[in-house]
């Protein structure tokens, strides 16, 4: 009986392993089979986040770009407003300036140290005269206030410049007032 006993433990014996390998195995399959659905689910909420960030960074490059271009738009012109303000003054400078008597001369030096500063202030700003005398005529830049026909010069180019025009950077401040030739 000893035999029989001694079997019939191994016998249980191994059956106690077998059932204990089966639980081991059950046991270790739904641990791993729950992480793995874990780390799925894991995975496509760093691709829906990921998706997100990639878009909130895309509006926030878009917007500073669109903050950079206004902003240089903007001090671009800034000066404009005074600019035109300040161009009847440089006209009347310019009248001044055109009186050839001796005695107004240290009265005229005066006027012109004036001009002067003002054309260079405008000029640091981008301001700067458009130079129309004797050049061909362009409607972007010019206003035409008369034509003439004058002996030796081709049609269309500008004989006289009633009123000097002005840029600013790329743009007209103000149009030249001229005659135009025939």
């Amino acid at each position: 009986m000893s035999d029989e006993k001694k079997k019939h433990e191994e016998k249980q014996h191994e059956e106690e392993t077998e059932v204990k390998e089966e639980e081991t195995e059950v046991k270790e399959e739904d641990p791993l089979q729950i992480l793995e659905e874990e780390n799925t689910q894991l995975k496509e909420e760093v691709k829906k986040l990921q998706n997100e960030y990639y878009k909130a960074y895309a509006d926030a490059e878009n917007i500073r770009k669109r903050q950079q271009r206004d902003y240089e738009l903007s001090m671009k012109y800034r000066i404009q407003s005074f600019a035109e303000s300040i161009l009847p003054a440089i006209d009347n400078l310019e009248r001044a300036l055109s009186d050839d008597s001796d005695d107004a001369k240290a009265y005229r030096e005066g006027v012109e140290m004036i001009y002067e500063q003002i054309l260079n202030a405008l000029k640091q700003e981008g301001v700067t005269p458009i130079d129309a005398l004797n050049k061909p005529f362009d409607p972007n830049i010019h206003q035409a206030l008369s034509t003439e026909e004058v002996e030796g010069v081709e049609p269309n180019i500008i004989v006289e410049e009633y009123q000097k025009g002005y840029m600013i950077k790329d743009r007209v401040l103000r149009a030249s007032l001229v005659k135009v030739s025939e």
